[in-house]
Parts: structure tokens; C-alpha cells; sequence
């Protein structure tokens, strides 16, 4: 009886160092997997990507790196090549006189908008989105599954619509991001359809800045959670 005895407290010492050992052992596994690599992200767009009227720690791409940060995923800073009011040939323009350095381990594209509310043509919208998004895929290294779209949003729900034919604008919108889903789908990258939460500021301003057009901290929060979820499940192991 004694013996078993002493086997027994001799066994639960070996589990409580083994234990803790193995724990440590983990724990250290799992930061190596994590922090092995510093991955960098490029964000192209307009308004919508660069952050209208929100500090720039509250747009999406920088929301949506501090989210990963949090996970223990190690993310430099965003580039971000975007204005406000650009609309694709703008921003390819924009991006043939940028000194970028590719590849970018991800890319998010955001565009339209500014073409829809000018009345270009979808058609037209067409093109220069594939060759936008061919573009992205390229500073991606060519890896299409490390490439993001986000849909339009509905910028006819706010008050800055006022006065115009909502439903006309959300036709539109609703024609734009068809096309852009359908370019995206080709192309075999990421899509996120964040315009029907766009619409929800109809009925809650807190998604909107003090402009009444251009989406708040709040609704880039909800944007960039989607994005960083995509970009997590790309960098585990």
C-alpha cells in the first residue's frame, strides 16, 4: 500500500511538471506560427477606403489590421491608395503614378460609386474594373485567394439623398455591384456584400457621419471584421 502510494504521488509530480512544460510548449508554437511574418496589405479604392470624414485609425483597413494585431497575427500598417470622389479610371491613374512595392501578401479593392453617381455606364464600369482587379491580383502575387472586393454601398439611404430618387439609386448600385460580383467571381477572389448593411443607416444615423453620407467608424468596424476574418483563416497554420 505504501509503495502504490508513493507511485502515485511520484506520478502526479511527473504530470504537474510535464503539464505546465507542454502548455509553455504550445503556447510558443502558436506565437512562432503567428509572428513568423510581418504581412503586409494594400487597400485601393475611394472614400469608402480611405475614410471620409473618420480618423484614419477608424477606417476599415487599419480597423481591420488592429483586429488581426488582437489575434496575435502581425500586420504592418495598410497602404492605402484612395480619394475621395475617385471612380476607376481615376484610380488606376492614381495607382500607375504610385511608387508601390508588390507583392502584397493582401489586397482589398473597393470601387464605383463616383462612376455611378456621375451616370457612367456599367458597361464602361465593367472594363476598368476587371483591369482594376487584374491589377490587384497581380500586387497580390498572383494569389487570387489573397484578394478582397467589397461590394458598393447604398449611398441613396442617407440624407445627403434627399430630394433624389432613392429607388433609381438603388437600382443602380444594385447594377454596379452585379457587375462587380461577376467580375470577382471570374477572377475566383474573395467577395464581401456589405451593402445591405449600408442600408440599415436609413433607420440608424450611427452608421453615418456628421456629413450624412459617408459611413462611420461604426460601419467600417462591421467592414473590417469581414475582412479580417478572411485574412485570419489565410495566415493560420
Amino acid at each position: 500500500m505504501r509503495q502504490q502510494l508513493i507511485r502515485l504521488i511520484n506520478s502526479s509530480r511527473i504530470i504537474a511538471f510535464i503539464f505546465p512544460v507542454i502548455l509553455i510548449f504550445i503556447v510558443a508554437m502558436k506565437g512562432a506560427n503567428r509572428n513568423n511574418k510581418t504581412y503586409t496589405y494594400l487597400a485601393i479604392g475611394d472614400s469608402y477606403t480611405i475614410g471620409e470624414q473618420v480618423n484614419s485609425r477608424d477606417n476599415f483597413p487599419n480597423q481591420a489590421v488592429s483586429l488581426l494585431k488582437q489575434k496575435d497575427i502581425d500586420m504592418a500598417g495598410p497602404v492605402i491608395i484612395a480619394r475621395t470622389g475617385w471612380t476607376t479610371d481615376e484610380l488606376a491613374e492614381a495607382i500607375a503614378n504610385a511608387k508601390l512595392h508588390p507583392p502584397y501578401d493582401f489586397v482589398t479593392l473597393l470601387i464605383g460609386v463616383n462612376n455611378q453617381y456621375r451616370g457612367r455606364p456599367v458597361n464602361d464600369y465593367i472594363t476598368e474594373f476587371e483591369s482594376l482587379l487584374k491589377q490587384a491580383i497581380r500586387f497580390a502575387g498572383n494569389d487570387t485567394g489573397h484578394v478582397i472586393v467589397l461590394s458598393i454601398p447604398d449611398w441613396g439611404v442617407t440624407p445627403f439623398a434627399e430630394g433624389r430618387d432613392r429607388q433609381q439609386i438603388a437600382a443602380e448600385v444594385d447594377a454596379y455591384n452585379a457587375a462587380n460580383k461577376q467580375v470577382a467571381d471570374v477572377y475566383k477572389v474573395h467577395y464581401i456584400d456589405i451593402t445591405p448593411g449600408t442600408r440599415q443607416a436609413a433607420k440608424d444615423t450611427l452608421l453615418l457621419t456628421t456629413d450624412g453620407l459617408h459611413p462611420s467608424g461604426k460601419e467600417y468596424r462591421r467592414w473590417a471584421e469581414q475582412v479580417a476574418a478572411i485574412i485570419e483563416k489565410k495566415t493560420s497554420f
